[in-house]
């Protein structure tokens, strides 16, 4: 059902004839990546959080990205606590290894981490655990209906990419 909430999500874009889907698992960030061919870090891995009271929030992140609580407090205002496994199928509408922005169970706010802007294009994955789409940035962020870009993340980091983070926050 959940990849078929995602196809039904893309129509409104006439998009849905381009979720892949694959015949091998795509589930983790080190098979999407060898399933697709890319490297991990283009894989746009989406991460289920509580949110204030019994809402839940998204993060999506690059694949090389980690979370780093201190940013992601001082963001929220906080703890970075990740759901269950079943609360993510819950708030979702999809399971681990195919969690993604579109296609939702409820109404999410959905954020995305700097981490993704330094990639002229990034592979989610499409509400089951082997599947992917190829998005820019921007059709990430419009597809997802993002409520904006924050830097809630670690580990990614150089010089070369802060230089084109900075680029598109001007």
């Amino acid at each position: 059902m959940s990849l078929e909430s995602v196809k039904e999500h893309f129509k409104r874009w006439n998009r849905e004839q381009d979720v892949m889907e694959f015949d091998s698992v795509s589930a983790t960030v080190e098979q999407a990546a060898e399933t697709i061919g890319v490297a991990p870090e283009r894989i746009a891995k989406t991460l289920s959080f509580r949110g204030e009271g019994d809402t839940a929030i998204l993060v999506v992140a690059a694949g090389d990205a980690k979370i780093d609580n201190k940013k992601f407090r001082h963001t929220f205002g906080f703890k970075a606590r990740m759901l269950s496994a079943d609360e993510v199928v819950e708030q979702t509408g999809h399971v681990i290894g195919g969690v993604c922005p579109f296609g939702l169970a409820n109404k999410l706010d959905v954020y995305l981490d700097e981490s993704l802007l330094r990639f002229s294009t990034v592979y989610p994955a499409c509400g089951s655990v082997n599947s992917a789409i190829e998005l820019s940035c921007e059709e990430l962020f419009q597809y997802s209906e993002a409520q904006k870009w924050i830097d809630v993340c670690k580990g990614w980091q150089t010089e070369e990419t802060e230089e084109k983070v900075a680029a598109h926050n001007k």
